[in-house]
This record gives structure tokens, sequence and C-alpha cells, in this order.
């Protein structure tokens, strides 16, 4: 486990970071901190209380004991739930006859390419005429993708850090400033260019602009009036879309008049506004319908307590998603349906009827990571980030942003380019000092005895020596010879 690694795992058993790096600067690993004894930990230089908070954090390490224990020991002992019991998936792929063929002739051939290279030939010539492609053109075929494979791999000891940083930044740096990029007929504004870039980087929560492409399956994709009607569903509707709200403050009594073209456009029936209602906390046994008027008398005679009555009916939610403040039909170039959304909520969107689960778009990361996982979060970022420059007119190599994007995800969440992410975790002392907060980063190492092995990029270039990269990896050792070695 790597030092920073250990750091953050003793931080999360509740020790403070400065320890945590004297721990591991002292000892090295966890299990040597678990190892040493209350004497160890405060030669260390813990106190006596934080020597045993330490101790009672992490516990001794157990070691498997091969003692058998007493029977009348082991009857007092309660039974341990059953282990989840794991059952191995395997799916193996199975060829095409061209996806065979071109392997074999690779293996042939000597040449190692990637199974997706292979793929991706078969599928473009699949259905090409049989009599044109014969075994000396798949060999061509082949041979001539080795060859382009080989000449697009990184060399060794290349830093492809610096030139995925390059290959992006300089290029970003280039990129207009549009805020706000119309899509769809019904215009929902979606943030694009520079400040959707630093989105992404910044690993935001929340995007500025939320927003869903929502494709639909079966009739509803080819039907319009069937979309409007999912689209209808899905957008969240308050009372206030959909009824006249009046105060009488003299009598402290609301008045709700619901109308009746909204309801139906909405498919919403009066009793299911009074249901509603009658289900706010706020409202609890204040709602009297009359007639296709609906009125919410107060409990209290307070100005006070109608304004919050009055706030809890517009406010009111009668159906619809969560975050889905509005949604649109568009109409797609092969004639299908396509809603698109003002807001995001992609765990419940899954869940709609005849909605195209597998190919349904949101672009907020972090939202993918909690619903779909890390891979899915990772190719987000990928997407993302190459349509936002393509978009841009910039070309960048798909390569350096899925570094990139493997660098913010590697440790199972989605982390940002910056002092509270990526930047601000590196091991090196100097690195992180040189990005942002210097004096903090350089007074806190000195506190707890941290040091810097001088292994990356920046602190080589701070101190003045070579880096350890290109014909800086390389050292040249020279053995004299001597007198009377006649080779």
């Amino acid at each position: 486990m790597a030092k920073k690694d250990t750091v953050i795992a003793l931080t999360k058993r509740g020790i403070n970071e400065e320890t945590a790096a004297l721990l591991v600067n002292t000892f090295g690993s966890m299990s040597a901190i678990a190892d040493a004894g209350m004497e160890a930990l405060i030669e260390a230089g813990l106190t006596e209380e934080s020597a045993k908070d330490v101790t009672a954090a992490i516990g001794k390490r157990r070691r498997p004991s091969t003692a058998k224990k007493p029977a009348a020991q082991a009857e007092d002992v309660p039974d341990a739930p059953a282990a989840p019991v794991f059952e191995e998936v395997t799916h193996v792929r199975e060829y095409t006859p061209m996806e065979s063929k071109l392997i074999s002739i690779g293996e042939k051939l000597g040449v190692d390419l990637p199974l997706k290279i292979y793929v991706d030939i078969a599928a473009k010539i699949e259905n090409a005429d049989e009599s044109l492609i014969t075994d000396d053109v798949c060999e061509k075929l082949v041979a001539r993708a080795a060859e382009m494979f080989q000449s697009h791999l990184m060399d060794r000891n290349e830093s492809a850090g610096i030139m995925a940083a390059h290959s992006i930044g300089e290029p970003g740096t280039q990129m207009n400033l549009r805020t706000f990029h119309f899509a769809g007929d019904s215009f929902v504004s979606v943030t694009k260019g520079l400040p959707r870039l630093i989105e992404i980087v910044d690993a935001r929560r929340e995007p500025s602009t939320p927003s869903m492409t929502v494709p639909l399956l079966g009739l509803a994709k080819e039907d319009e009036g069937l979309a409007k009607r999912i689209a209808s569903d899905i957008e969240i509707t308050t009372l206030a879309n959909v009824a006249e709200i009046e105060t009488d403050v003299t009598n402290l009594v609301l008045y709700i008049k619901p109308i009746p073209e909204l309801l139906k456009d909405k498919g919403i029936e009066f009793d299911d506004v009074v249901d509603r209602l009658s289900k706010i906390k706020a409202l609890k046994g204040q709602v009297q319908a009359e007639d296709f008027r609906i009125k919410v008398s107060s409990s209290e005679p307070s100005f006070k307590k109608l304004q919050q009555m009055s706030d809890a009916v517009r406010n009111a939610k009668i159906k619809g998603i969560d975050g889905i403040n509005q949604a649109f039909i568009k109409r797609e170039k092969d004639g299908t349906f396509t809603i698109i959304t003002d807001g995001s909520n992609l765990k419940e969107i899954l869940k709609v009827e005849m909605v195209d689960a597998a190919n349904v778009m949101t672009n907020s990361i972090c939202e993918i990571a909690d619903v779909l996982g890390i891979e899915a979060a990772r190719n987000a970022i990928v997407r993302e980030a190459y349509s936002t420059l393509e978009e841009a007119g910039l070309n960048v190599d798909i390569r350096h942003i899925m570094m990139v994007a493997d660098l913010m995800t590697n440790d199972g969440t989605v982390r940002a380019i910056g002092r509270h992410g990526v930047s601000g975790k590196k091991s090196s002392v100097l690195a992180r000092a040189a990005f942002e907060i210097t004096t903090a980063h350089l007074l806190h190492a000195a506190i707890i005895g941290e040091t810097d092995g001088l292994e990356g990029v920046t602190e080589n270039i701070i101190v003045g020596q070579p880096v350890t990269l290109g014909t800086g990896a390389v050292n040249l050792q020279y053995t004299p010879k001597k007198k009377g070695d006649n080779e």
C-alpha cells in the first residue's frame, strides 16, 4: 500500500492527518503500525493518550491461530452469520467467422493486436463482397493495422501525463466562453465550451445546467402524442402550474381553483389534487373540497401560519419526477421522438416505462457514478470532455482524455483535478507545494517530518536535476580497464 493510501486508511479510522503522516513516515505500513506497541508509538513522538487512541483505532494485528478452542467455549459463541456466496460469472465471446479468420492471420504473422481492432476490422468488412475480401487482402489489412498500432504506441519512459496535460490544456485556452448552447427544438439550455470543460475536470457534484436525453421504445418513439404523455409524466408538476391560488387574509383561508384545461393536458384529476394536498403534513386536516374548488383553512389565527400554508400549497408536487423541471419532445432526423429534459434524475428515469434505459444519457457525471458505478462515470468523463472539445472545433486525441478520466476515477470515486482531489493528494511534498497553498504544505511537511523521494517531474525541476523520464531515465556506467587486462 502506498504511503498516501495508508494515511487515508488511518484518517478513516479517526486518526488525525498529522498523526497518521507521522506514523507512516516512522513505521511505513499499516501492519507495522498495528504490530508496534505503546512504547514504540510514544518513542515515535506520540503522547500517551494519542498512542492509546491509535492502538484502539487500529488494534494489534490478528494472526491465525492453529489451536483448537475447547468444546465448551465454542458452544457459548453465537453462530456467526453465513458468509455471502459469490458466483463467478464468465461470458465467453463467440467469434464470428470473419473475426476468427483475422485472429488466425494475426497469429500467423506474429503480431500482437488488441481484440477490439480485430472486431472493428471484421465489422467493417463483414458485409463486403466475398470475392474482394480474399486471404491476401485480409493479411494486408492485419499487417497494416499492426503497423499503425505500433506507430501509435507511447515510447518507454515517455512523459505521458505531461503530454496529456499539454494536449488538453493548450487547446483549452483557445476555447470560446459560450456559457449556453441551445439544444433541441424547445431550446433547453446546456452549458458548453470552457465552462463545461471546467465542470468536468472539477468533478462538480451538480452541473450548472443538468440535462438528460431520454430515448423511447416501441410505439412511444413513433407516436408524438404518446411521447408527449410520457414527457408530461416525467416533468414535475406543482399545484401552481395547474391552479389559481387566492389568499383570503381576512378569514385566513386559501382558495385553490384548478384550471380544467391544464389538468387535462397533464392527465391529472381533481381528486388527485385533493388527495395530494391532504397528505401534506402542514395541511393535514385542513383541506376541504367544495365543488371544483379547494378550501384550506388555517389552524391558527396567524399570518405567519397562513404564509407557511401558502408556500406549502404552491410548491406541492402533484406528479412527475423530482429534479426534472421541464421535459420537451425532440424529433430526430429519422422521424423518431426523444425527450430532452431540463434537470436530471437518472435513477428514477430508468424506472419509467417505454424509456430506452440502456441509452439514457445525463450530463451529471457524479450521478452516473452513484447509479451505474465508477466505470460508467469514467466513460461519461471521456464522452463529455471529448464532445465538448469537438464542438469547439478542437481535435484532441481521445487517449489523452482517457488518461485524465482514469486518473480521476482510479480509486473508485470521481475526484477533481485540483488541490481537493488529484493534485492535492500527490505523495510529493514539493509537487503539492508547487500547485497551491505553498506555505501550508511545506510547514505541514516540516512539522511531521515528511520526506520527498523526488520521483516526479515537478519536484525534480524545482531542485534543478534531470527528470527521470525519457533520456533522464537512463543511467550510463563506465568501468575502466585494469592494468594487465587484455580484454
